[in-house]
């Protein structure tokens, strides 16, 4: 292989990354040599809420979870991340606090662009600051989705609901047509992410279970009839 080839692959994991997935090689190259490089262990902090925005982030490898903390000290996660996804994107452009804190679910690799950087690269390409415009736009529909979910729907159509986003996108499919989602997350995390009890998501997932909709054991939690779960959903 040579020189020209191995300089191109070292690119290739920006192009798994939705907002960068169209710009030419030169610009790609040069997002490679502003980004900063960082590897978080499991349950390692990446930044807490209030902390000074540094710029925007994305998960080169591994897992991320976003949360913020409430006044009782409890803990409510906005999202699970994983690689070529990319958060602290409501900071492009200002010099705000971090609104949320940043947690590695797993051993993880975060790539970070200085907003000062970031801003500049904007600036000089049409293409990059459209396709942050889409991403702000998507996580703002995301936002009010959840908003709408907690308001309008039981605990059993939210469990639905976060099952079903999981295994989107964080799921595989098996050989048998099952799909797995293999997530470090506790029971806790699991009904924060739904916005109740750790009893309550308990529940409710165990009565899937015995439906046989779904399997879990440990982390491992099996999606066995989708179509069930989807057609569960369209009725709430």
């Amino acid at each position: 292989m040579n020189m020209t080839e191995n300089k191109t692959d070292e690119l290739d994991y920006l192009k798994d990354i939705p907002v960068f997935l169209n710009l030419p090689e030169e610009q790609l190259r040069i997002i490679h040599n502003h980004t900063v490089e960082r590897r978080f262990g499991k349950g390692n902090i990446i930044f807490l809420e209030g902390d000074s925005g540094e710029g925007f982030h994305y998960v080169k490898s591994g897992k991320v979870k976003v949360l913020r903390t409430s006044d009782d000290g409890r803990e409510h996660i906005i999202k699970i991340l994983g690689a070529g996804e990319i958060f602290a994107e409501v900071l492009m452009f200002n010099n705000q606090p971090y609104p949320a804190t940043a947690v590695a679910v797993e051993p993880s690799c975060v790539g970070m662009i200085r907003n000062v950087d970031l801003e500049q690269l904007v600036l000089k390409n049409n293409v990059l600051a459209l396709q942050l415009i889409k991403a702000l736009s998507q996580r703002l529909i995301y936002a009010q989705q959840k908003i709408k979910n907690l308001a309008l729907h039981d605990v059993m159509s939210r469990t639905v609901e976060v099952l079903l986003r999981l295994s989107q996108e964080q799921g595989h499919k098996l050989e048998s047509g099952v799909i797995e989602i293999d997530l470090d997350l506790s029971r806790q995390d699991l009904a924060s992410l739904v916005g109740t009890t750790r009893e309550t998501v308990t529940r409710t997932l165990s009565s899937l279970k015995k439906d046989k909709i779904i399997d879990f054991d440990g982390h491992k939690v099996r999606i066995l009839d989708v179509a069930y779960l989807t057609k569960l959903l369209s009725l709430s």
